[in-house]
């Protein structure tokens, strides 16, 4: 990762909008002039409510890599403080509270995810903060007569995230109610102790945002700006970043890189561009060609094929990409000659895997092997459809009876079962 030359305030502001990352920010044209007169630090927000960030925040982290990128300083705020409130914005019901200990164990590991994506040595290093260092030590009425004497109740009620959870019938704590001061204090207290002057995130932090700017207005006389993005909703209208119900993580042990790369193999047509736009650093006129190819072959899939590539090796690295593909064309049928020990053994973590002593493999009827395995209920169903079994991609009937042998076993300890096209079973020989 590195940063380059300071860019003017209007080429990065372009850049933003060309890319479809502007929805709501403060005067442009004195937006421009401050980031025109030198770096500007930037911060947004993670609240540490899980271990592990997911890929509906990769847009705010990569909101703060491209203002580093033009040589803008961020400032990423792990929230130990408002991550003991929650945040009420864009959400139904109230979240679960967590106590301190889960808290600075998801703020450490969320640190070290954002330390993979930000620079945080060389020009426009990155700072990492966390809110509870200059929340906790000060007491309520000291909060209450300092920041709480700024706002009024009749803004605070003004702000969407506030008003549509009053309409609900569930309402909303008076704990949550105060997030937004709690918000507005940390951006007057990084104008002050390290300079920040803009806050960016997504377009649902807008109230929040919003509070900040006139809390420093008031507390200083100074003026400081805000930009969000939209948020990113799939084609299909379902929020980004969720499959079957489950989020996609931009933690390695929580969501594998193969697990990445599928999602974003499968997304639809219409996603490519706006994700390719959004979500990873290659430029917006790459991005329209790459989106402009897929459009007349989109049957090809080549543009999510470049869109997992690029997303696999920002979140994972770019060693990552190859074993993925390589996994992925063995499952779709590619010949697995040749194939690395790496890429079975990424396998063996992504489809159903049995291990087994080598004494029970070297030397086994294959057809106990397949109902060992689970693909077929007995001996019988397996010769019955011989035809659609195979071992190591050899059909039953090309091996002709033949129990395995040592030359089965792939890399010296891998066999790779399918049933049909896609019923795929590893058997892994244990170390000896």
């Amino acid at each position: 990762m590195s940063t380059g030359e300071r860019s003017g305030g209007a080429a990065v502001l372009a850049d933003l909008e060309r890319r479809g990352l502007l929805h709501d920010h403060t005067d442009r044209d004195a937006l421009v002039e401050r980031l025109d007169a030198g770096p500007t630090p930037v911060y947004c927000g993670f609240d540490p409510t899980a271990d592990s960030l997911h890929i509906g925040n990769l847009q705010s982290i990569m909101l703060l890599r491209r203002f580093q990128d033009a040589g803008h300083p961020p400032i990423a705020l792990v929230g130990g403080a408002t991550g003991m409130i929650g945040d009420p914005s864009g959400r139904s019901e109230e979240r679960r509270f967590l106590d301190a200990e889960v808290l600075d164990a998801n703020r450490a590991a969320i640190g070290a995810q954002l330390r993979r994506f930000l620079a945080f040595d060389g020009p426009a290093a990155a700072t990492l903060v966390d809110n509870r260092s200059w929340t906790e030590p000060v007491g309520v009425l000291e909060f209450l007569r300092d920041v709480g004497k700024h706002v009024t109740i009749n803004t605070m009620l003004a702000k969407d995230s506030v008003k549509s959870r009053i309409a609900r019938e569930s309402g909303i704590s008076f704990t949550e109610f105060t997030y937004m001061l709690l918000q507005a204090n940390d951006f007057d207290v990084l104008h002050r102790d390290l300079g920040c002057d803009l806050q960016v995130a997504g377009s649902d932090q807008w109230g929040n945002i919003t509070a900040g700017i006139d809390l420093v207005r008031r507390r200083t006389g100074d003026v400081v700006h805000g930009l969000t993005a939209p948020l990113i909703v799939r084609a299909d209208g379902t929020k980004f970043g969720k499959s079957e119900g489950e989020n996609i993580w931009l933690d390695p042990g929580r969501t594998s890189a193969y697990r990445l790369y599928q999602y974003f193999l499968n997304v639809a047509d219409d996603d490519v561009e706006p994700l390719l736009l959004r979500l990873t650093t290659v430029p917006v006129d790459e991005c329209r060609r790459v989106a402009a190819e897929h459009r007349d072959a989109p049957e090809r899939r080549e543009g999510q094929r470049r869109l997992a590539r690029e997303l696999t090796s920002l979140v994972h690295g770019a060693e990552a990409v190859g074993p993925v593909e390589a996994a992925a064309a063995i499952l779709f049928g590619r010949p697995i000659e040749g194939v690395d020990a790496t890429t079975f053994g990424l396998l063996a973590a992504e489809v159903p895997t049995t291990q087994l002593e080598r004494t029970e493999v070297v030397g086994a009827d294959p057809l106990d092997l397949l109902v060992r395995a689970g693909l077929a209920r007995s001996k019988g169903e397996v010769r019955r459809n011989a035809a659609g079994y195979s071992v190591n991609q050899v059909p039953l009937p090309a091996r002709d009876g033949a129990p395995l042998g040592e030359e089965d076993l792939l890399h010296g300890r891998f066999v790779l079962l399918r049933r049909g096209r896609s019923a795929h079973h590893l058997v892994v020989v244990a170390p000896a």
